[in-house]
């Protein structure tokens, strides 16, 4: 199931006070998927932020590839970046290095400005990350609000998805029903067909009257699609009572659509019937569908 949620937050000023972001953004996004796959994209240096994130997503999403980022800005006038000396020592060392090994073949190089120190990656970052653990319990109540918008959509969504589905369903049962019907009449046209068919064998050949019984209570089996119809109209009660429980039952009308699409296929190969054919061809082609749309059931 997708949905999509976005939220700008802002620090408390005790928070910002303690050397914390003043401002942030959130954004959320998920698209269909068969399992639950978190993506996290967050700053670094909040102790324990991803794992509260995770345990919430979790506890709250079952299926779908969701991505979850979260941008952090500064307060008014807390534009300021600071110097990494680590890695500014590495960059230095690094100029002195290839200054030495240039003048060792007798290049000149010229000089190197704060400038040109400055640009390299890695020298200038934001404040350090440290400064941002304040904001753990801040982050975390501002993101409740920005999952319930999240699952709010996909409620929505799900709500659009039952009504869809249950229209299906609702073509899936006519359906058996004409299919119960065809195959009645075909019933009585099959009597008279064999009837005439046996009658031929018997002017031309002696048949064991019992052995016919056998093959033509075999035939009857063979061709015989009430068991078929039978499940299909206990499937699509199934899946009524699923949809009417609510809740992450994507999973279970999946595999309910596969039975669907089985007791579909058997009854195309028993028809025997053009017109039962028919049917159960369309049939096919409408569980594809309902298929296609539990596919975005969480």
């Amino acid at each position: 199931m997708t949905g999509f949620a976005s939220r700008p937050g802002r620090a408390s000023e005790d928070a910002r006070g303690r050397g914390g972001a003043g401002e942030w953004s959130w954004e959320m996004r998920a698209v269909n998927g068969r399992g639950l796959d978190l993506r996290l994209r967050l700053p670094e240096g909040i102790d324990g932020l991803e794992a509260r994130l995770r345990a919430a997503l979790t506890g709250a999403v079952t299926r779908g590839n969701v991505s979850l980022t979260l941008r952090l800005g500064h307060g008014a006038g807390d534009g300021a970046m600071e110097v990494d000396e680590a890695a500014l020592e590495a960059v230095l060392a690094q100029v002195q290095a290839v200054r030495a090994r240039a003048e060792r073949v007798g290049l000149a190089l010229g000089p190197v400005s704060p400038a040109d120190l400055l640009a390299q990656r890695g020298v200038l970052r934001s404040p350090t990350p440290a400064s941002a653990r304040p904001l753990l319990e801040p982050l975390m109540a501002d993101f409740g609000a920005l999952l319930a918008e999240f699952l709010a959509m996909r409620a929505r969504e799900g709500a659009a998805l039952a009504e869809l589905i249950s229209a299906q369903l609702t073509r899936i049962e006519a359906l058996v029903a004409d299919a119960g019907a065809a195959a009645a009449a075909r019933a009585q046209t099959a009597r008279e067909t064999l009837k005439a068919q046996v009658a031929r064998v018997l002017e031309e050949t002696p048949v064991d009257p019992q052995r016919l019984a056998q093959e033509l209570a075999l035939l009857a089996v063979k061709g015989d699609v009430t068991e078929e119809l039978d499940r299909l109209t206990a499937h699509v009660t199934a899946a009524r009572e699923l949809l009417a429980e609510g809740g992450a039952v994507g999973r279970r009308l999946d595999f309910l659509a596969q039975e669907f699409n089985r007791e579909a296929n058997t009854l195309c190969a028993k028809s025997g019937d053009a017109a039962l054919t028919r049917i159960g061809l369309d049939l096919k082609a409408l569980i594809d569908q309902m298929r296609e749309q539990i596919q975005n059931v969480e």
